[in-house]
This record gives C-alpha cells, sequence and structure tokens, in this order.
C-alpha cells in the first residue's frame, strides 16, 4: 500500500493498518519500513474478530507456499519481521466509506493471500 499512497490519496482516501503485535512491534515495523500512516495494534484480536479474518493453522504456516512467498519477498528487497504472539491471525484489505458503506473486502485465505492492489484502487474511483 505504501506504494500507492500517491494514487490513494488522489483519490482521496486513508490508509490505516491493523498488526497483531504490541505497541512496541508496530513501532519497531513504521520505522524498519518507513510506512508514512496510522499502525494500529489489534493486540487482543477484537478488530479480527470484528472482521471475521480468520486464522490459519501451523500446518498452513509451513505449506511450501508460505516459504516460497517469503523468500520471494525477501528477494523484492523487503525484510519479514517477527511474527506478533498471534502469528496464525491472516490479513484482510477493506475500503470503508463514505460513511460506514464497505465498498471493497478481501480476506485472505492463507498467509500468502493478498488483495490485488488494482482491485482497491479500482474500489476507490
Amino acid at each position: 500500500m505504501r506504494d500507492a499512497l500517491p494514487s490513494i490519496d488522489d483519490a482521496g482516501a486513508s490508509v490505516v493498518a491493523i498488526g497483531t503485535g504490541n505497541h512496541d512491534y508496530a513501532a519497531a515495523f513504521v520505522r524498519d519500513e518507513q510506512i508514512p500512516y496510522p499502525v494500529l495494534v489489534d493486540d487482543d484480536a477484537a478488530a479480527a474478530r470484528a472482521a471475521a479474518v480468520q486464522s490459519s493453522s501451523f500446518v498452513g504456516l509451513f505449506h511450501p507456499r508460505t516459504w516460497a512467498a517469503s523468500r520471494q519477498t525477501r528477494q523484492r528487497g523487503h525484510r519479514v519481521h517477527k511474527a506478533g504472539k498471534r502469528v496464525t491471525q491472516l490479513g484482510a484489505t477493506f475500503v470503508i466509506g463514505p460513511g460506514d458503506v464497505v465498498r471493497y473486502r478481501h480476506i485472505d485465505r492463507d498467509s500468502t493471500d493478498h488483495a490485488p492492489l488494482d482491485e482497491v484502487l479500482a474500489a476507490l474511483a
């Protein structure tokens, strides 16, 4: 999302990330990755439960696809950060608003699944 911020800003939208680690972990992530948008902490999984975001099994974390995706992420120059205490928590991407209307929803199926950026940007149009 960081690389798409100009397009997101042009659409009049904002990015907010919600992480599973504690405040120290979130601060290190923001600093290390130079994240220019707010990062909130969902250490007790309240936001994940409210959004019906699932967790992976521990077996799913060791799937070859997961390891391959992690290797590719490092090869692109991105650091794979230490996991928070909810290591199996999967992610999701939402486009909300104006108001309380959910315009786009992508619930990750596994730890390598992420919302396609073109779909996110299209939801902002």
